[in-house]
């Protein structure tokens, strides 16, 4: 009896072993295909946000839009992104290189739709807080608002 529980005991862990190595498998290929992946073009109609708040005030359709870093390792406090017309951050090959140990290759976007600078993260493993609140979906960006990636924090200033 004590040889069967031993038994059963050994393959209830070797599948909670097969099981958690399948996630992180999984998780690492889910990021490597997204840094091989060109980034899309945004299309201006494609969410429909900038008609939604073009008439609130919202980043400026200006070449000039900035991240300011509140706190990031690797990077000094002060320190400006220019945004231009949008900007991939992460640990890959992107516009705003992260040296953090929870942003994935490419974490999240800013793109530009219409007037309006938005938000999006890129199915990261972690996810993409703005303003303490986890995004789910695109999401328009203001003057002030605080995105955090990991220990990474930026303010958005139009």
């Amino acid at each position: 009896m004590l040889e069967l529980s031993s038994l059963a005991l050994q393959i209830g862990f070797l599948t909670v072993l097969y099981v958690f190595l399948f996630w992180v498998a999984t998780s690492a290929l889910r990021d490597v295909a997204q840094a091989g992946r060109p980034a899309a073009a945004a299309d201006p109609d494609a969410t429909g946000l900038h008609a939604a708040v073009d008439s609130m005030a919202v980043a400026s359709s200006g070449a000039d839009a900035q991240l300011v870093v509140v706190a990031a390792p690797g990077h000094e406090t002060g320190w400006t992104y220019d945004i231009g017309p949008g900007a991939t951050l992460g640990r890959g090959d992107v516009e705003i290189r992260l040296e953090d140990q929870f942003a994935s290759s490419r974490h999240a976007r800013i793109v530009r739709q219409g007037a309006t600078l938005v938000l999006e993260d890129l199915d990261s493993t972690n996810g993409t807080w703005l303003n303490d609140s986890q995004l789910g979906g695109p999401t328009p960006l203001h003057a002030g608002d605080r995105i955090r990636i990991g220990d990474s924090e930026f303010r958005f200033q139009p």
